[in-house]
């Protein structure tokens, strides 16, 4: 009687799915696989950003509606606004009503928020770019792999599942890694555009507080000088 030969065995682990890929889905496992280290440093490197911006944003809006005084010495974004609101209240100018002096002081400190506000904007793109193309990447490698696994069948006349299979889950082990790299990188763009925005929200109820000091003091100060 003949023997039944069996069939060859196919490694389904991650990396053995990874390692028996044909070369192009490779390539997109690779690239979606950078994509999702790059998007984890992105998040943590703004993590710790947002973390400490955010303690300066909260101390410099309590200081500013408290009266507390604030110095353009001052580390960080606060110094920087603080710097530039002091720089423009001493730009004497005794035609100016206080609305006036109130909104230039006022937007020179929006100025200097909005550099920092930049700086804290660079790699969001790269998650929301990540977040949205991701999964069409991975639906190529897909789409390629079971192109192959169909050419596979095609020339060995076999539709046995044995020879289906490992194509098959090669080409959805790409999608998977897709969706791993997306999924992430849009919660956290979801997640940091939103706490951006609370600290500019905090830091602008910090400038017009201090806004309205620096224009009064303003005030009082050309009073003096036209006393003496």
């Amino acid at each position: 009687m003949n023997e039944i030969m069996p069939a060859a065995s196919h490694d389904m682990s991650f990396l053995g799915l990874f390692l028996q890929a044909d070369p192009i889905v490779k390539s997109v496992m690779i690239l979606l696989v950078l994509a999702s280290l790059g998007c984890w440093t992105i998040v943590f490197e703004k993590l710790l950003r947002f973390s400490n911006i955010r303690r300066q944003a909260r101390a410099f809006e309590a200081a500013a509606r408290s009266g507390d005084r604030l110095h353009p010495q001052m580390a960080g974004a606060t110094g920087r606004i603080v710097a530039a609101g002091h720089e423009a209240w001493r730009d004497q100018d005794v035609s100016e009503s206080r609305a006036e002096r109130r909104e230039r002081i006022e937007r020179a400190m929006r100025a200097a928020l909005s550099v920092d506000m930049r700086q804290l904007q660079i790699g969001l793109p790269f998650l929301a770019t990540i977040g949205s193309a991701a999964p069409f990447i991975g639906l190529f490698g897909t789409v390629w792999g079971i192109m192959n696994s169909f050419s596979a069948i095609a020339a060995s006349q076999d539709t046995s599942l044995s020879v289906v299979a490992p194509g098959i889950a090669e080409a959805l082990f790409a999608t998977a890694i897709g969706l791993v790299a997306a999924i992430p990188a849009v919660i956290a763009y979801n997640k940091l555009t939103t706490d951006l925005g609370r600290l500019q929200q905090s830091f602008a109820a910090g400038i017009t507080a201090l806004g309205d000091r620096l224009a009064r003091d303003r005030k009082s100060h050309v009073r003096a000088e036209a006393a003496e």
